[in-house]
């Protein structure tokens, strides 16, 4: 049963139809800003600046495709790999073996998180260890996604965006009366485009992790539709009036992505000064998650200890949003992948719910002894980021099958999109493509 809606054509009609985007921004802003990027910027400055801008604005036209295929298709994501042309081994397509292979280092990276989500809760708290933490927080976070469905998803992503864009925008706004404050030459430095050669698989991994990844790209597609942009647009009998409605609800969706792109574009960037003006500065790049700590005891001995607490909280919303939405979105995507290789049964709304359920405690678990037997979250993130970059070109390939196989004609886009889309396409190839060629 469809629920067809003609599409609102104001901007603050398009603003009650949001959402999917937040789940996105809650879901990026995470491992890869507390860790990658802080990382990035403690080590080289403000020179690598350029990168994590560009990485957070140039995917974004991906996520136009994904979402742009979930409106005009209505169905899921793994579902549209198993129907792209090309070999195929077994019932299923090489692109979904390959998503297949790389999710062992996936699991390891939110082992990480879990991890640190465990450390800076040990920090508020160290009365509880660090791995009892780690089960306490996966347990919570098992029991929220199993329970819910869309709607209280999009509003946990929606407080926590807020809570910790809050938290590091006003920790940014502290710096400036320190030590540490940041001037426009050094950001001016840091937007020259210059790539040093001893930072380039760091750069690469921050690439790979910030801004909006194919894992997330992927996700868009499964929010898009629980959202129900593509139950209002309606299936495609060939009509005008079906052709109107999915490109005025790709409107909604275009303002949907672009808002969670400022979003996480702004954070992320705050985070890559902070460790740029902070630590780069006094010399010490620390490892992963001792930044929280080494952020929090230098803005302590400037502000004063209530700063501590401060960090502590804008770390933890930030480690926690990308666990909790990772939770929803794996159990959503990983089952979804499983009924196409045969392996659960994910056709019907009854044997989705079902999958999702057994997941969404499944794969929890899993993180949390990865994190409990290896006890190395910067190692873990890192590697999940790597993983992260790669089937970031896989998700290149298939969103030019969407562009120019799968897009119905009728749904053109303007050449202002394909240029932007070709800028995006191109950028990630290049980035990419070097990154590999020096890590090798």
């Amino acid at each position: 049963m469809t629920k067809i809606l003609t599409p609102p054509t104001t901007f603050l009609g398009r603003i009650r139809y949001l959402g999917p985007g937040f789940i996105l921004s809650a879901a990026i802003v995470g491992s890869g800003e507390l860790i990658a990027t802080t990382a990035l910027g403690a080590k080289a400055g403000f020179v690598m600046f350029w990168i994590i801008i560009l990485s957070c604005l140039v995917k974004v036209a991906l996520q136009l495709e994904f979402g742009k295929n979930a409106i005009y298709t209505g169905t899921f994501i793994m579902h549209n790999f198993n129907n792209l042309p090309g070999l195929r081994f077994g019932k299923s397509h090489w692109s979904i073996w390959l998503w297949l292979s790389l999710q062992g280092l996936k699991l390891l990276q939110v082992g990480g998180i879990v991890g640190g989500v465990a450390i800076v809760l040990n920090m508020a708290w160290p009365g509880i260890s660090v791995n009892v933490w780690a089960i306490i927080s996966v347990l919570v976070t098992s029991f929220w996604v199993y329970r819910g469905n869309y709607g209280p998803i999009e509003k946990g992503s929606l407080v926590m965006i807020l809570l910790f864009t809050v938290v590091i925008l006003l920790s940014l706004f502290l710096l400036q009366g320190t030590k540490y404050a940041i001037h426009w030459e050094q950001i001016k430095t840091g937007l020259q485009f210059s790539l040093p050669v001893g930072m380039v698989a760091m750069a690469f991994g921050a690439f790979g992790i910030t801004g909006v990844g194919g894992d997330e790209i992927m996700y868009y597609n499964y929010w898009c539709i629980e959202k129900g942009y593509a139950a209002y647009t309606g299936p495609n009998d060939g009509s005008e009036e079906w052709a109107v409605r999915a490109k005025g609800w790709f409107r909604v969706m275009y303002l949907d992505a672009v808002l969670s792109m400022v979003v996480y574009t702004i954070v992320t960037a705050a985070f890559y000064l902070l460790g740029a003006a902070v630590l780069h500065s006094a010399g010490s790049v620390p490892e992963g998650y001792e930044m929280v700590e080494v952020l929090s005891r230098i803005f302590t001995e400037t502000l004063g200890p209530w700063a501590k607490n401060l960090f502590l909280v804008g770390a933890f919303f930030v480690l926690y949003s990308t666990l909790f939405t990772a939770a929803a979105s794996w159990a959503r995507v990983w089952g979804d992948a499983f009924g196409q290789l045969g392996w659960m049964k994910f056709n019907t709304e009854a044997e989705q719910r079902k999958s999702i359920g057994i997941l969404s405690w499944v794969l929890p678990a899993i993180w949390c002894i990865l994190f409990l037997f290896l006890q190395s979250p910067v190692m873990m993130v890192i590697l999940g980021g790597i993983a992260t970059s790669i089937l970031l070109l896989l998700i290149v390939y298939v969103s030019l099958v969407f562009r120019y196989r799968e897009l119905p004609a009728s749904l053109k886009p303007s050449m202002a999109y394909d240029l932007f889309f070709w800028i995006s396409v191109v950028s990630i190839l290049t980035v990419s493509g070097y990154g590999i060629v020096q890590i090798l």
